[in-house]
């Protein structure tokens, strides 16, 4: 068995690997960015080695400084988790080469693969069905446009070197043609240093169908069932189940044995996965599901097949490169159960789904499902690198009750202020059509209007703000203010200002005021969590009280903002009301003042920055 093991990546899969790891008694050994130091990832390791500066090309994307790392730890292995280098032949060489043991399949097995072209045909050789298309070796414009034309409109234009729907374009039309091969070649050699592309028939209604399969050393394959991934947006997967829906015994019968046969095609060792394409428009039929490519890793997705199996995937990777049988014959491996998994990430859907980064100053998972995440609270969100933060993982005895629960754990997500996707992935989950079992790849897309929340806050929340205000009293020296969510008895007629984004709400209490949702006190503000969503209110009352309260010239942020101008410079005289600092909080533009007269002896902010709450901006000694 492996004694010590690198692992070349970071965030949640890192902290996924650590954790089988320990169980088994594995050393382990993280490396990192400098805007990783002080990761989780970097913690919970039984050892850490800076690899190079943020961007992924000089630290996670170097095998070079990997090796060295691995060299300098003294381990037996290398696990490459997945994204980054886990798909690279040339590094599994490297580490192999090195003298270090690679988790992983065999080289040889990553190229075959990795090349889409090459990999049908393998396929189609080892008698895998395959979707119709063109796979030649002519890449002229009008050599690859009377191709498409044979196979009949839609066409998909397809990256030979491609994933993750880089280099990949849906033409419905003659005319459309030569634009869209010249848009995905270019996106092609910019991603993979590789502009040819080849052509397949667009399948109408197609579900995205993908079969775990594992091989050992000894000649041994086994399939650990299907996983569906219908659920995308952009070609980037959104929520995971296994089993698939509307498969029959027969059918997942034909398509597992598919896959097995594609692993021992290229004599698979490891974990991978086999993606298939299937065409729903009348359900899931065998003899309308097709091979699509083979990911040579673990995937993102693969807890829920350790949900319905029962079984560890890293574990079996780790007995696997150790040299060991498989621990399960095909017979002794059931399926139990359904599993569902939501991938939360650092954007705003209300903004086109535009990344969110930023300090993660509060951070709750729900408790009642299984959470894979790469950061926690007081951490940061990067611009450096992918923007997911968690995996949730529900199961559940049916489909049914794996959302329902799965649904329930988005709507408690915690997250403030980066923004996440928790509402829309909710949405999707509670959503008529997804409950029905009525999926295809173009789900979001032709629901989009339905599933992205509103930003306007409901009643409930604009109350819940209202008496979180009124929880927190009059006095801002009273504990009161540090109340979260609560049941309060409150006098008639109180008046309540309250503003979210660039609406003011006047709320009358007239009665007994009791608040059912979580409400969070962060500095002036008050944040509503409700549904996945985040509704930030300000009260300008409590703004004005926290600048008047700078005695002592330390003027610092009430709140995490930008600040959009500096009115003064150090040396600067001022007098008592005189602007200072512009900051934009919650959509709304916040003017700091001078409490008194007197001099600008420092300015510690710059204009463009985002600073957090607490920060001091300027500071000031007073004229006597």
């Amino acid at each position: 068995m492996i004694h010590s093991l690198l692992i070349a990546n970071r965030g949640e899969i890192a902290r996924r690997i650590i954790r089988t790891a320990r169980r088994m008694g594995v050393r382990t050994v993280a490396v990192y960015s400098t805007a990783d130091a002080a990761s989780p990832h970097v913690r919970e390791a039984d050892a850490a080695i800076e690899i190079g500066p943020p961007p992924a090309r000089a630290s996670y994307l170097s095998i070079d400084n990997i090796l060295l790392a691995a060299q300098k730890a003294g381990v037996d292995a290398v696990h490459p988790g997945y994204g980054f280098l886990s798909e690279n032949a040339d590094f599994a060489e490297a580490v192999i080469a090195a003298g270090h043991i690679w988790v992983g399949p065999l080289p040889d097995a990553i190229r075959a693969m990795g090349q889409k072209d090459t990999a049908k045909r393998l396929m189609q050789a080892a008698g895998v069905p395959t979707t119709p298309g063109y796979l030649g070796e002519d890449q002229t414009e009008a050599g690859l446009a009377r191709q498409a034309a044979a196979i009949g409109w839609p066409v998909l234009i397809k990256a030979v070197a491609g994933g993750g729907g880089k280099g990949m374009r849906r033409v419905v039309a003659q005319e459309e043609f030569n634009a869209a091969l010249a848009s995905a070649k270019r996106e092609a050699a910019a991603a993979f240093g590789d502009d040819r592309v080849f052509l397949e028939k667009y399948i109408e209604r197609p579900r995205h169908i993908e079969v775990q399969v594992f091989g050992d050393r000894q000649g041994n394959f086994v399939h650990l069932f299907e996983r569906d991934c219908s659920i995308q947006r952009r070609y980037q997967k959104v929520i995971e189940e296994a089993p698939a829906t509307g498969m029959d015994a027969a059918t997942r019968r034909r398509i597992c044995e598919a896959a097995l046969e594609a692993a021992r095609a290229v004599h698979y060792e490891g974990a991978g996965t086999v993606e298939f394409i299937a065409d729903a428009r009348q359900g899931l039929d065998a003899d309308h599901i097709w091979f699509m490519e083979m990911n040579t890793r673990l995937q993102v997705e693969h807890p829920v097949t350790e949900a319905i199996t029962g079984l560890d995937l890293v574990e079996w990777q780790l007995r696997v490169a150790s040299s060991e049988p498989l621990p399960l014959r095909q017979e002794e491996i059931k399926l139990s159960g359904w599993a569902m998994e939501a991938r939360l990430y650092a954007e705003n859907p209300a903004t086109g789904f535009l990344p969110s980064t930023g300090a993660l100053r509060h951070f709750r998972m729900p408790p009642e499902v299984r959470v894979d995440a790469g950061v926690e609270e007081g951490g940061e969100v990067s611009s450096f690198y992918d923007p997911m933060i968690a995996k949730l993982v529900a199961s559940g005895p049916t489909r049914t009750a794996a959302a329902a629960c799965l649904a329930d754990a988005c709507s408690q997500v915690e997250v403030w202020p980066v923004k996440t996707n928790a509402a829309f992935l909710a949405r999707i989950l509670t959503d008529p059509d997804f409950v029905a079992g009525n999926i295809d790849t173009s789900f979001i897309d032709n629901r989009r209007d339905r599933l992205i929340p509103s930003a306007e806050p409901s009643e409930q929340v604009v109350e819940a703000a209202a008496g979180a205000r009124l929880a927190r009293g009059w006095n801002p020296q009273e504990p009161w203010r540090a109340l979260g969510g609560f049941r309060l008895n409150a006098p008639t007629h109180l008046h309540v200002s309250l503003q979210n984004g660039e609406r003011c709400y006047q709320v009358e209490q007239t009665s007994r005021l009791a608040a059912s949702l979580p409400a969070r006190d962060f500095g002036t503000a008050i944040v509503v969590f409700s549904g996945g969503n985040a509704y930030p209110f300000t009260d300008p009352t409590l703004l004005a009280e926290a600048v008047s309260t700078a005695s002592t010239g330390r003027i610092s942020s009430p709140m995490p903002g930008r600040i959009i101008a500096l009115r003064v410079k150090t040396g600067d005289q001022v007098a008592k009301g005189q602007p200072l600092v512009i900051l934009e909080a919650m959509k709304i533009e916040h003017t700091l003042q001078a409490p008194f007269p007197g001099a600008v002896t420092a300015v510690s902010t710059r204009e463009g920055e985002q600073v957090s709450e607490g920060v001091v901006l300027v500071q000031l000694d007073r004229k006597e």
